[in-house]
């Protein structure tokens, strides 16, 4: 038989009320009460259960972690960030439940019994329906990734647009006039903040960007692959790509080593998102970093903060980004 709340509190020599709360975290109970109760759960191999613990509470102990998409255009580096993120605020308080938006007919099966509170990582404006229909429910309700006005949400993202443009001037700043752009999934507002700092530090130092030099990606290696491959058959080939993503990056470069051609010496080639495996890549990938699992984080920890106070603030936290540079750019000699 497993071991009961009832059974820890037998041992630990508190009611079963404090060792729930100390289990939940509560700040009503000293730490040093808590961390004994821990200890005895442990050794006890306790298991919390939800289904009752709902009934009791009138929670689910259910958290929704929503993505635009889970099939086109989420890139696994992205996905996987995000979910860490989240996951090492909730631990074992929370089941984390993953959906992609675009799987739902209807949303009727989304209200407060069956999650305590919901994260959205958002990548559209289509999503604005779900938005709108969860913040209608009352479910407390974070959106990460992409700004929202809609009233009672709190809102997570960084500065893409900015982070963009620094690439951008980078670029120009290592000798590269003749710059081409790989741009993001259409319809993702990622993708358009990310065009548009890229734009706009074309046009601060006055260089402009023929349509060949223009490819559109869908934030998948294979897209970044072929619009390189373009590139490269042109007449007069770019010096430098920027990238609206890691993933399209590393499709480029690799093909331009099918090509018989090398990063950074023959093009140079510079990545945004700065996931996992930008650093281990040869060579190593210059890139904006994005600070995904930050985001998630920050999101999972004032997500719960609001659920444990009945909260529903309207807030937007902009964190920023940062360019990190690697191997993957070569300094033009003047």
């Amino acid at each position: 038989m497993s071991a009961t709340i009832k059974d820890i509190a037998k041992l630990a020599g508190v009611s079963h009320t404090t060792v729930s709360r100390a289990l939940n975290n509560s700040p009503l109970i000293q730490e040093e009460t808590k961390e004994r109760i821990r200890i005895i759960a442990e050794q006890l191999d306790y298991t919390p259960n939800y289904n009752a613990k709902s009934l009791v509470l009138d929670r689910s102990y259910n958290l929704g972690l929503f993505f635009t998409t889970l099939s086109n255009g989420t890139s696994a580096g992205f996905f996987y960030e995000a979910i860490r993120g989240v996951n090492s605020v909730i631990r074992d308080r929370y089941q984390l439940i993953v959906k992609g938006i675009d799987d739902y007919t209807s949303f009727h099966s989304i209200t407060k019994k069956s999650f305590d509170g919901i994260i959205i990582v958002s990548q559209s404006d289509d999503d604005g329906p779900i938005i709108e229909h969860i913040a209608n429910k009352g479910i407390p309700l974070v959106v990460l990734n992409r700004p929202v006005d809609t009233a009672g949400v709190l809102n997570v993202l960084s500065d893409e647009e900015q982070g963009a443009f620094h690439a951008g001037a980078y670029l120009v700043n290592q000798g590269h006039k003749k710059i081409a752009l790989i741009e993001g999934r259409k319809g993702f507002k990622s993708a358009q903040n990310r065009k548009d700092g890229f734009e706009r530090a074309m046009e601060h130092y006055g260089i402009s960007i023929p349509a060949a030099f223009r490819m559109p990606g869908l934030y998948d290696l294979e897209s970044g692959h072929q619009a390189m491959q373009q590139f490269l058959s042109l007449e007069e080939r770019p010096t430098a790509v920027f990238c609206c993503n890691d993933e399209m990056a590393l499709g480029a470069i690799k093909a331009v080593f099918e090509a018989g051609l090398h990063v950074p010496k023959d093009i140079s080639v510079v990545g945004f998102d700065d996931t996992v495996f930008a650093a281990y890549v040869t060579p190593a990938l210059t890139t904006v970093r994005r600070p995904i699992e930050q985001i998630s984080k920050e999101g999972a920890l004032r997500l719960l903060g609001n659920i444990e106070n009945k909260l529903h603030t309207t807030e937007q936290v902009l964190l920023r980004t940062e360019l990190i540079v690697r191997e993957s750019v070569q300094l033009l000699q003047a």
